[in-house]
């Protein structure tokens, strides 16, 4: 028995099932084009990262997680050296290194790859509320899908839904009843969920937003999120 031999099979197979992984890993690339500091989150795949007006951070992500990806953007942050403090919105627990999903209102890019026949599926989301416009798009691979919200919601937000910060949230965060947040049954879209889709028609608006929505890719394509493009 050489153990040499079985050594190299060992890490032929170890470097197979590595190549296979990252086959059709993707990048994305998040901008901050707001004239403010943002504290870039992205979960559950990478933490957090304050981005300075006109900066990147650049991601590389795996595909073939069951967990929906979400990308957003923290304001109004304060946090010390060991990486704990707060935000106004898009708070995830008081850690700049987010480990899970952030507390509304948030915007939010929302994406699983490498999925069902090999596509990406990928949106931007308003169902947690609306706190800095967005852009969530392919940039790679001959898919050209761009989708945008840059209506200023927070602007024209309905007063019931306005946050004391000057945010806006979603009807489900505010009334948390199964009329908007579609916990159970059926439902439909509300004079709330209208609000924010005529803003941003590609947008989801409530939960079962999903046939003007959601959009998709060829698995290994490469995206951008730009927060206020």
């Amino acid at each position: 028995m050489n153990p040499f031999k079985n050594l190299s099979i060992a890490f032929f197979y170890f470097f197979f099932i590595l190549f296979i992984a990252f086959a059709h890993a993707a990048r994305f690339d998040i901008t901050n084009n707001c004239n403010f500091t943002i504290w870039a989150a992205a979960a559950p795949i990478a933490g957090g990262r304050q981005i300075n007006e006109g900066g990147i951070w650049s991601l590389e992500v795996s595909p073939g997680s069951s967990a929906v990806g979400r990308i957003w953007a923290r304001t109004g942050c304060n946090f010390d050296g060991s990486g704990n403090g707060s935000c106004q919105t898009g708070d995830c627990g008081g850690l700049l290194q987010c480990k899970a999903y952030g507390a509304p209102p948030n915007t939010l890019a929302e994406f699983r790859l490498n999925q069902f026949q090999n596509l990406d599926f990928f949106d931007i989301s308003l169902v947690d509320g609306f706190n800095v416009p967005m852009e969530f798009s392919p940039t790679s691979n001959g898919c050209t899908r761009e989708i945008r919200c840059t209506a200023d919601i927070n602007g024209q937000c309905i007063a019931e839904l306005k946050t004391s910060t000057g945010y806006c949230n979603n009807a489900c965060t505010t009334f948390r009843t199964n009329e908007y947040c579609c916990n159970s049954g059926s439902c439909g879209p509300t004079s709330y969920s209208k609000f924010f889709k005529n803003l941003c028609p590609d947008a989801y608006s409530y939960p079962k937003d999903d046939a003007t929505s959601t959009f998709t890719c060829n698995a290994g394509t490469n995206y951008k999120v730009v927060f206020c493009p």
